[in-house]
């Protein structure tokens, strides 16, 4: 494999509707088979995977995202606890030694209030969206 392959990647494709007038933008999460045999797919399991997955439906070209635990959970079909754990689990993972995915949350200083956790899918991920840039290996 060469440092240039990458592993995952999201793409979008935006469609028109002349009968209505709608625009409609679909992300498609692609897994080349070097995710296989890499050992990315093996080591990050079934749950980081479809986690990460869901998490990255959500990211700019900056990979930052802005999901709520409920936004997460529904998609994964699982409560809001649940999705809680395996989020957490997520950001404990290690993929070569590195994170694959950050969380920032802050509280509003005026409120208290916790906001909505910004996510960051980190280019180690391999996951790059909207033209932006998947670190080489």
């Amino acid at each position: 494999m060469t440092n240039e392959q990458n592993l995952v990647s999201v793409e979008t494709q935006s469609e028109y509707s002349v009968t209505t007038g709608r625009r409609e933008t679909r992300i498609f999460v692609k897994m080349y088979v070097d995710a296989v045999h890499s050992g990315l797919l093996a080591d990050i399991g079934d749950e980081n995977w479809r986690t990460l997955c869901v998490i990255a439906a959500f990211m700019n070209e900056k990979g930052e995202c802005f999901p709520t635990q409920e936004m997460i959970a529904h998609r994964l079909g699982v409560s809001r606890e649940t999705a809680g754990r395996r989020i957490k689990k997520l950001l404990g993972y290690r993929w070569n030694g590195r994170e694959v995915i950050r969380a920032i949350k802050e509280r509003d200083p005026k409120t208290g209030k916790w906001k909505t956790t910004q996510y960051t899918v980190l280019p180690i991920s391999q996951l790059a969206i909207f033209g932006g840039e998947a670190e080489s290996m």
